[in-house]
């Protein structure tokens, strides 16, 4: 992590309350000030939404978890974000493909940003709050007995609908990125 400038800091939040004040529907009842206030509190959690951004994601609230008092932000960009695509899932994959390697993987430059893939679940959540991946899909969390087996999870929405498909773990395709989360 690279300590944001207090420019940066404050060009981040300001990018944040704008989108927070456009799309109320995806954070009803929840208060902008108190999350500002966890997020001056919290620089390392503040450099990973700048990264998000940075990369595409248009990150937005998209509620809160009272067992963990922690508001969520996700990747909230119409389409998989751009800086985030072409990317295999997870290491392992990576490592193992002899040709044509992509530049990094899903799963790694996650970990590197200090957020994680959605689950098929949470994909299927952000999904009910808009339109996302009509032309584009998404890299989820995929189950260990798949991912064992070679396999990894992605997901779309196409014809109205939200689907969730598999592919080889280490397929990688210039439309395909992957969406993510982050506790505050």
């Amino acid at each position: 992590m690279i300590p944001l400038s207090p420019a940066q800091q404050q060009e981040i939040l300001g990018t944040l309350q704008t989108r927070f004040g456009q799309h109320k529907h995806r954070h009803a009842g929840l208060r902008w000030e108190a999350i500002a206030a966890r997020l001056q509190a919290n620089e390392a959690k503040l450099w990973s939404l700048h990264e998000m951004e940075y990369t595409g994601g248009e990150p937005d609230v998209i509620g809160y978890d009272a067992p963990t008092d922690t508001y969520l932000f996700c990747d909230c960009s119409a389409e998989s974000p751009e800086g985030r695509r072409s990317v295999c899932y997870d290491h392992p994959a990576l490592h193992a493909r002899k040709a044509h390697k992509p530049a990094n993987s899903a799963m790694n430059m996650a970990e590197s940003m200090g957020i994680r893939l959605l689950t098929e679940a949470e994909y299927r959540a952000l999904q009910q709050l808009g339109n996302f991946d009509t032309k584009t899909s998404s890299w989820i969390q995929t189950p260990p007995e798949i991912r064992k087996l070679g396999g990894a999870l992605f997901g779309d929405r196409r014809y109205n609908q939200v689907f969730v498909y598999h592919n080889g773990a280490d397929a990688y395709y210039g439309v395909r990125g992957f969406r993510g989360l982050l506790h505050v």
